[in-house]
């Protein structure tokens, strides 16, 4: 791979230092679009980084006075795009949030993607750490609708992963679940022997003569495991309706899907420091079942 192809991210020049370090060792946080060693010393082997305009290896020394310039190689990000027309709730020069349709799964080795669709319908950021194309920061099963999170530079992706990770960003689900089930609750049984915590809250009940109640359920997760909010409601014996992987057998609707929606996401923005808290209706199948008053 030759230097043409690549493009410049970012430049550092070495302050002196008392004594010479290996390249691979700078400091975490030196760069804003990796923040770890081992993230750094990944870009050195892919041939990511120059050192005083050669190209680097992690055996390198430095002692101040470098020029350290790193690169992403956009030949290597290239997926196939899908003409999908995306709703987008939110964006800006950093990230985006848009509402994910139902039966597409977010990312993958398939061509039929959300993700493979986002350079359709999200502006590249004109930002120097600019991702080649923008790439979801979370997700959402492949029957679930609502909002997804998208990040457009190297920086934004990491500083909202760090987000999720530090449970800054609130995120609000709604539910028909099915069963009888309490007003209210908190349900924290382990998902795969890790601790997994979901609040919930019942807003409306109507009465079903093959489910005996149907549950219209605001869910607040505290942790992101896989299925989370799937798996609690099936644990309390109140399944989402719809549900072929965690439902109770012989009650699993036909046709209709899942009936499970991302409905708000609130965070602070990582950059501008904006408070951003965006909310969408409930999707079409459950409002059909629970109009607003």
């Amino acid at each position: 791979m030759t230097q043409n192809t690549l493009k410049k991210v970012e430049t550092y020049c070495v302050p002196l230092m008392d004594h010479r370090i290996r390249l691979s060792d700078v400091a975490a946080g030196t760069f804003k679009t990796i923040q770890s060693r081992k993230g750094f010393k990944s870009a050195i082997k892919k041939r990511l980084v120059t050192l005083n305009g050669k190209m680097a290896i992690t055996a390198d020394y430095i002692s101040g006075g470098e020029i350290i310039e790193l690169f992403q190689n956009p030949i290597q990000n290239k997926k196939p795009s899908i003409a999908l027309n995306l709703e987008v709730i939110f964006e800006d020069d950093y990230l985006a949030i848009v509402q994910k349709p139902p039966g597409i799964v977010v990312s993958g080795n398939r061509k039929y993607t959300l993700e493979n669709a986002l350079a359709y319908n999200v502006a590249k950021s004109t930002q120097e750490d600019a991702l080649y194309r923008p790439e979801p920061v979370h997700r959402l099963d492949y029957p679930t609708s609502g909002l997804l999170l998208i990040g457009k530079t190297s920086f934004a992706l990491i500083a909202l992963n760090k987000l999720f990770e530090e449970k800054s960003i609130q995120k609000t689900y709604h539910a028909v679940t099915i069963g009888f089930m309490a007003d209210h609750g908190i349900i924290e049984a382990p998902i795969e022997n890790k601790k997994a915590k979901t609040t919930f809250k019942v807003l409306k009940r109507i009465k079903s003569r093959k489910y005996e109640s149907l549950n219209l359920v605001k869910l607040m997760p505290s942790t992101g495991r896989k299925h989370q909010i799937r798996i609690h409601l099936a644990s309390i014996g109140s399944p989402i309706l719809g549900d072929s992987t965690y439902g109770k057998e012989g009650f699993i609707g036909q046709g209709n899907g899942l009936y499970l929606h991302a409905s708000k996401l609130s965070f602070m923005h990582p950059l501008t420091s904006q408070q951003i808290s965006k909310r969408i209706p409930l999707s079409k199948k459950i409002l059909k079942l629970f109009p607003d008053d």
